[in-house]
């Protein structure tokens, strides 16, 4: 499993676009300091040749110690047998609730990429993607970026009540 972390303003992420000549694109939005964290896993199965997403999203917040830890449990509860986590050397990766989590589950096994490497972690290509996804956009709420980068699979009710683990796929 590929594990990595990502954020969000609500400032527009402007990339290159095209319009008529002498017409540059203006985008209007109002400036709000906002953001949406997000952690992601892509996993990988071996037995079945499948790959899996899966991520949580947290609106107005940073993420710490304590939701990679949910994070991790959540996934746990998805996986069958041993589960091996590649990730960067972040210190939320390193924090009490995920040393707790390690020794309390056997089966999860952790192992950091080189310092430095981004590109060895196919986490970061699903924030590549997402990101171009929001270009060019100009959110006004928070849960915005999440309903223009993701298809829906929940609608209504079950929607509210959805378990934070959102996407699971490829």
């Amino acid at each position: 499993m590929f594990l990595d972390e990502c954020g969000f303003l609500l400032i527009p992420n402007v990339r290159r676009t095209w319009a008529p000549r002498g017409h540059t694109p203006i985008i209007r939005h109002r400036y709000r300091r906002d953001k949406v964290s997000a952690i992601s896993a892509v996993t990988v199965s071996a037995r079945r040749r499948r790959c899996g997403l899966y991520i949580h999203f947290y609106p107005g917040s940073n993420i710490t110690h304590v939701e990679v830890a949910v994070f991790l449990r959540a996934v746990l509860h998805q996986l069958r047998g041993h589960v091996i986590v590649l990730w960067d050397g972040g210190s939320i990766h390193k924090g009490s609730d995920v040393r707790a989590l390690l020794t309390r589950c056997p089966r999860l096994h952790v192992e950091p990429f080189p310092g430095y490497a981004p590109d060895l972690n196919p986490d970061e290509f699903v924030w590549t993607h997402f990101k171009a996804a929001l270009a060019n956009g100009r959110p006004d709420q928070l849960d915005e970026p999440h309903g223009r980068a993701v298809p829906d699979h929940q609608e209504g009710a079950e929607a509210a009540s959805a378990p934070p683990i959102l996407y699971h796929g490829l």
